[in-house]
């Protein structure tokens, strides 16, 4: 079981990479529907089926979100004065989401994890063409909308990319400083929401082998293998591509798997 689980992981894991790289997002909209599939026909307990989706996306993501982070910081794409100001509210968003994802049954999950989708999906089909100039809001709102990206990005199994940059595009950031930005706060939120989920998952009794918590080893080593080599390849296409076209797949990105989650 474990190897199995490891190779189709790497496969997962290339996809997931690229859309890092390209888009920001640490690869968890497709990361947790997928594990939420897989994981049940390798034997593992229906009622724990969603936390550990969402905590072992989360864990990839930690390194999947680094590689994307050191890219972007590399091509001058990260504003760090502004990235600092987020960093802690959305470490202290991830630990209070995978709080509440302890105490939520899995079917809650499922239908909070849509319903975000859904909701993103529409929201950059709708802003495609919008051409933005507007200054940040107070640091107020930006230290409160990003604890509470922290949250949702932990209940969810995501990095944050999808909530952080649509907001950060609204509020006229450049959309690569946008991409930027996510992926060095997505690497906090995957650490934090991951240390989170390994302590509130120990005492539960129907955790299978090779696992910490909810933390799920063979898929977590198994993304995280492939991911790092192809976020850099995502990242250089990300540089050429118009600001256009990276909303046009970000859009559709989210709209897959906004229907997939329906079906």
């Amino acid at each position: 079981m474990f190897f199995t689980v490891f190779f189709l992981c790497m496969l997962l894991g290339c996809l997931v990479g690229f859309l890092a790289g390209l888009l920001g997002i640490g690869g968890g909209l497709v990361i947790v529907p997928t594990l939420v599939l897989m994981l049940p026909m390798v034997g593992i307990d229906q009622s724990i089926v969603m936390p550990i989706a969402l905590a072992s996306s989360l864990a990839s993501i930690v390194i999947t979100s680094s590689s994307s982070a050191f890219n972007h910081h590399k091509s001058g794409n990260i504003p760090w004065k502004l990235t600092r100001k987020l960093m802690l509210f959305v470490a202290l968003g991830a630990v209070l989401g995978a709080n509440l994802a302890d105490a939520l049954p899995t079917k809650a999950l499922t239908s909070i994890f849509s319903i975000f989708v859904i909701c993103l999906a529409t929201y950059m089909l709708l802003s495609i063409r919008q051409t933005v100039h507007r200054d940040l809001p107070s640091d107020y709102v930006l230290k409160g909308f990003a604890g509470l990206t922290g949250t949702i990005a932990s209940l969810m199994g995501i990095s944050g990319g999808a909530v952080l940059i649509p907001f950060l595009s609204y509020c006229g950031v450049n959309l690569l400083h946008a991409i930027g930005v996510s992926t060095a706060c997505g690497m906090i939120v995957a650490l934090f929401g991951t240390i989170a989920y390994l302590i509130t998952g120990l005492d539960n009794p129907h955790l299978p082998d090779w696992s910490l918590g909810y933390i799920y080893w063979p898929a977590v080593l198994g993304i995280s293998t492939t991911s790092t080599i192809l976020a850099r390849y995502g990242v250089r296409l990300a540089n050429r591509l118009p600001v256009k076209t990276i909303k046009k797949v970000f859009a559709a990105f989210l709209i897959f798997v906004a229907f997939e989650m329906m079906i």
